[in-house]
């Protein structure tokens, strides 16, 4: 699934391509992605001109003067802009037609992505709502995830991962964040020190910029606005590496399952 980093660098490769220009059209070839893209996107976007294209989690806003376009990648999805003219391939769903004879195509194989239109505050959505602070913003304080978390018995990474504490987290990150903060993914939330939260949250951001300039992460099918591959993961420290020797210690990272999740970790550097 494209995370943070993938779905941050796809809004900064479209922007340009998307922002200023009028949409002309709106073709829908698949309306059956998780919910049902609605009639009043292709009744109503066309004419409006696109004002910014920004990123609320895992979840890309283009906004137009007529309302808001909120999409969403799923599993396996992609956006790219390409010439009208271009033959459609397989699973390009939704097609966003520009001014410029450019359009914006959403590619899904799975169909777990989502176009969906609102024409009040995208905030008030009921899938943005309630989510909590962003990651690389000024927003996410180490005192205020401390708090959410006393009481808690949750383990930490699924504490990181529920998108009401911190908005659009995923397993990849999370691992290597828990990692670099030298905490192990089985405790308690709720039992960690504050005093370990601050590193946490600099651990966060580390590893979201250090993949946002590597260009994202490809373990499969992720590709950028201009189809082009991510390179974060030739620098992942315990993602994947089961059996393989801690850059730390040498020891080897563990693998396990946790949930529905494969998570990996050092035990001789995570406590």
């Amino acid at each position: 699934m494209p995370e943070l980093p993938e779905v941050e660098i796809t809004r900064r490769g479209l922007s340009p391509h998307v922002i200023g220009r009028k949409v002309t059209g709106v073709i829908v070839r698949d309306r059956r992605l998780r919910w049902p893209v609605p009639g009043a996107l292709i009744r109503t976007l066309p004419g409006a001109q696109v004002e910014t294209l920004e990123r609320r989690a895992k979840y890309l806003l283009l906004r137009t003067s007529r309302g808001t376009v909120i999409l969403h990648l799923g599993m396996s999805g992609s956006l790219r802009v390409t010439a009208t003219d271009t033959a459609p391939e397989p699973y390009d769903h939704v097609e966003i037609q520009l001014d410029n004879g450019r359009c914006l195509r959403l590619r899904d194989p799975r169909r777990f992505g989502c176009v969906l239109w609102t024409t009040v505050d995208p905030h008030r959505h009921p899938l943005l709502c309630h989510l909590g602070p962003e990651p690389l913003a000024p927003h996410l304080q180490a005192a205020d995830l401390c708090a959410r978390s006393r009481g808690r018995r949750v383990a930490i990474k699924h504490f990181l991962m529920n998108s009401r504490m911190v908005a659009g987290l995923g397993n990849i990150y999370v691992n290597e964040a828990l990692f670099l903060a030298g905490i192990h993914p089985l405790r308690s939330a709720g039992r960690i020190a504050c005093a370990r939260y601050e590193p946490l949250v600099a651990a966060i951001q580390q590893v979201l910029e250090e993949s946002l300039r590597q260009g994202g992460t490809t373990l499969r099918d992720f590709r950028n606005g201009e189809d082009r591959p991510g390179y974060f993961q030739l620098h992942l420290r315990v993602y994947q590496r089961a059996g393989a020797p801690c850059v730390t210690c040498a020891r080897p990272v563990q693998g396990i399952r946790q949930g529905q999740r494969s998570t990996f970790y050092c035990s001789h550097c995570q406590r």
